[in-house]
């Protein structure tokens, strides 16, 4: 079997759709997109196709490291994605022709199923408690929101005292052993980050995310030893290599790779396991569309650190279409109590609506994500 032609599509809201065709009637989809340079990621999907045509889709490995090694300017968000979508799609096409999941080929699932959360409150958090309140009903167990709007290095208290608010509000709503993973979104810089970081202890968070972000990863040990909440972070970084400096410089507890960005499944398989050496926890990022979620479960069934799963069904973000609208068995995301059954079927274990991809494709979205500037002007970080 051949490759023969790789299609990209740019679908609402934000995604960028990787499809590989075969000479022998198997195809496979992935998921390439870094939000908000979806044009731009499917540009470099396009120029590695001339390494593809003709390959064969099993040699998922070689062709991995073919178009990373191969290329003497290697790494970063836009390779790495490109990278992603079509490795997804390989292991698609491979789990297809045998007749199996991807994580069979992966060694096996270690779990039946796993717990997901679900996002409420918006890039500007509000009416967070009974939004919570809502998706407790559903039966979820965990939410996640933004923590605060944008901060300055060093800002003032009735902004720190506007998240207290917030959180308190979930809690109380929803009790108190009711999961809340607050998201600091990269806003926040060290000095009011360990402030912050360390009044939340009261309200006993699942975790916070991205207390500062990864280029200031050596700052993260400082922020881990200034409360007793889990960090996790990762959403930024895409290779092991990326994660070799994390783990190395420790304070981490959480890592959250992210199968769109981070190289695809091949990749994240071996960012997991560099992570469990170190004891630290694997919860990928995923506010993205079914094939990238199909493709963080293949891994999440084959890692022992995995503990949870983000999806983006009802996320702010999506808006005109969502996951289900883009796979015809959508029963494979049926969330019950909380948790989400790992897929059975070959491959990804989705059946991609090839129609309504093509269709949205006509009109491609050109979705950017907002620019905040602070009171006096000057750039916010989003």
């Amino acid at each position: 079997m051949k490759i023969v032609e790789i299609n990209t599509y740019l679908v609402r809201p934000r995604w960028c759709m990787v499809e590989i065709l075969t000479d022998g009637g198997v195809s496979g989809w992935g998921e390439a997109v870094i939000e908000g340079k979806a044009y731009t990621v499917a540009a470099c999907v396009r120029e590695m196709t001339d390494y593809l045509v003709g390959k064969d889709p099993a040699g998922i490995e070689d062709i991995w490291n073919l178009l990373y090694r191969a290329a003497f300017y290697r790494g970063g968000p836009i390779l790495m994605s490109a990278i992603a979508g079509i490795d997804q799609a390989l292991w698609d096409i491979k789990g297809k022709t045998l007749g199996v999941p991807v994580y069979e080929l992966l060694g096996g699932r270690c779990r039946d199923s796993i717990k997901v959360y679900s996002w409420v409150g918006g890039d500007r958090p509000s009416d967070v408690a009974a939004a919570a309140k809502l998706k407790k009903s559903e039966g979820f167990s965990a939410v996640k929101m933004n923590a605060t709007e944008e901060l300055q290095m060093i800002d003032t208290y009735d902004k720190i005292d506007a998240v207290l608010e917030r959180v308190a509000s979930i809690r109380e709503s929803c009790g108190r052993y009711f999961g809340i993973a607050i998201d600091f979104h990269g806003r926040v810089h060290k000095p009011m980050a360990k402030v912050l970081a360390k009044k939340l202890e009261q309200f006993d968070p699942m975790f916070i995310e991205e207390p500062v972000l990864c280029e200031n990863m050596e700052d993260f040990r400082e922020i881990a030893a200034s409360c007793n909440i889990p960090v996790a972070t990762g959403e930024r970084l895409f290779s092991k290599y990326d994660f070799k400096r994390l783990l190395t410089a420790g304070g981490v507890d959480i890592i959250q790779p992210d199968l769109s960005h981070a190289g695809g499944i091949t990749e994240v398989r071996k960012i997991a396991a560099m992570a469990e050496a170190y004891d630290v926890a694997l919860a990928p990022h995923c506010p993205l569309g079914p094939v990238a979620l199909s493709a963080c479960l293949q891994v999440d069934a084959v890692s022992y650190n995995a503990v949870i799963q983000e999806q983006s069904m009802g996320i702010h973000y999506n808006v005109g279409k969502s996951v289900l609208d883009y796979i015809k068995n959508k029963e494979v995301f049926d969330f019950k109590e909380g948790r989400v059954d790992m897929p059975s079927g070959a491959g990804l274990g989705i059946d991609v609506n090839r129609e309504l991809i093509a269709e949205e494709n006509k009109t491609p979205h050109n979705w950017k994500n907002p620019v905040w500037r602070h009171m006096d002007g000057s750039i916010a970080e989003w």
